[in-house]
């Protein structure tokens, strides 16, 4: 990997230098170098920067990664303001300028607590983009605006909702979301992307189930990849447990970890490329742990070189053996985990920001680049 100039380590040179011979003789003969007499070549073009930022108008929180592969560098920005009105933007880097642009925005009742594009590599499904606040939206993107295409509500009984917390889109089967909430439920979404309407696609979701997955809030959920990558998830909780289900088999459910100190368990994230490993972190914890499915409740470690607490974990998309976690000391920080399970005493590379950082992003579709918010900011570093 190549690492930026930002991180704190030296960088491995990627390039080499041909140096011109003018003349090679072999013996009585003689050749001239065939490069020279080439016209000169335009010169080469500007080497790609390091890391690129993006300011936006109000106080950032949510943020993701566009995974289509016809949008190269386009991501998602939730705001947090402290009152109903607020906004989704959606911004594109222009690799000839390198400059962000917003590329439209949006209303949004309250701060999203959560930001996902489908996870759809191929670009096969419409253009879709879910956000979870009051409710679980559903979003169709276009080039200059997006447009609401269903929202999803389990509980038409009664004039309040319950807050959703955190919500995860399956990515074999794009048809499934999972939502987690402060009323000790998850939620698992059926999307149907119907029959065709003139030239657009109707999008509606319908409840597949439902069920009391923690005994108090729970705070985030995410589908594993083991047994096929459809079935099975993981929630966690202010009740300090990990919990993992089985949509074939809802009647249990096995508990992964419980905080020593029942301390609430606010994100899970798993390995994308070995399901055996995930990690999760608690409520002003300076340490992310990390869980081996195969051996519950011990974590096989503990990464604990912040030094405030943390705010976000991503797992490499492409590795098995690396993960970066993000805290409110600024810091953005890589690890390399493979020689677990002896302890993992220091990260590889240590990333610092202008402020606390309150997200992370590895992106999916570019494994060389990382996204972080702070304040009102957006960087995308390259790793």
């Amino acid at each position: 990997m190549r690492f930026p100039i930002q991180f704190q380590k030296k960088r491995r040179t990627d390039c080499f230098t041909v140096h011109c011979v003018k003349t090679i003789r072999f013996g009585s003969y003689t050749l001239n170098c065939a490069m020279c007499a080439l016209p000169t070549a335009a010169p080469p073009p500007a080497k790609r920067k390091e890391i690129y930022k993006y300011e936006a108008p109000w106080t950032l929180y949510s943020m993701n990664w566009s995974i289509r592969p016809d949008k190269r560098f386009r991501l998602a920005l939730g705001s947090f303001v402290e009152e109903y009105n607020n906004k989704v933007q959606i911004v594109s880097l222009d690799e000839e300028t390198s400059e962000f642009t917003a590329k439209s925005t949006f209303d949004h009742p309250y701060p999203t607590t959560k930001i996902m594009w489908i996870p759809d590599s191929k670009g096969v499904f419409p253009d879709l983009l879910a956000t979870s606040g009051d409710y679980l939206r559903v979003w169709r993107v276009s080039d200059t605006e997006a447009r609401l295409e269903c929202l999803l509500n389990n509980n038409k009984n009664s004039d309040f909702c319950a807050p959703l917390t955190s919500f995860d889109w399956n990515e074999v089967d794009p048809n499934l979301l999972g939502t987690s909430s402060i009323d000790t439920t998850c939620t698992i979404w059926g999307l149907e992307t119907g029959q065709m309407m003139g030239r657009v696609n109707l999008v509606s979701g319908h409840v597949k189930t439902q069920l009391i997955a923690h005994d108090k809030e729970v705070y985030d959920i995410a589908f594993s990849r083991a047994g096929g990558g459809r079935d099975m998830f993981a929630s966690v909780g202010a009740d300090g447990s990990v919990r993992m289900f089985d949509l074939r088999h809802l009647e249990h459910s096995t508990i992964i970890y419980e905080d020593p100190q029942h301390q609430p368990l606010l994100r899970l994230s798993w390995n994308k490329q070995d399901p055996n490993y995930l990690s999760t972190m608690a409520m002003d914890a300076m340490e992310v742990i990390i869980l081996d499915v195969r051996v519950p409740c011990t974590p096989v470690a503990r990464l604990n070189n912040h030094r405030a607490c943390v705010n976000g974990i991503a797992w490499a998309p492409h590795s098995s053996c690396h993960i970066c976690t993000a805290a409110d000391d600024h810091q953005a920080l890589i690890w390399d985990i493979q020689q677990m399970p002896r302890a993992i005493e220091d990260p590889i590379l240590a990333y610092t920001a202008a402020g606390e950082i309150n997200q992370i992003q590895w992106s999916a579709t570019h494994p060389d680049w990382i996204a972080i918010c702070y304040n009102n900011c957006l960087e995308i570093l390259r790793v």
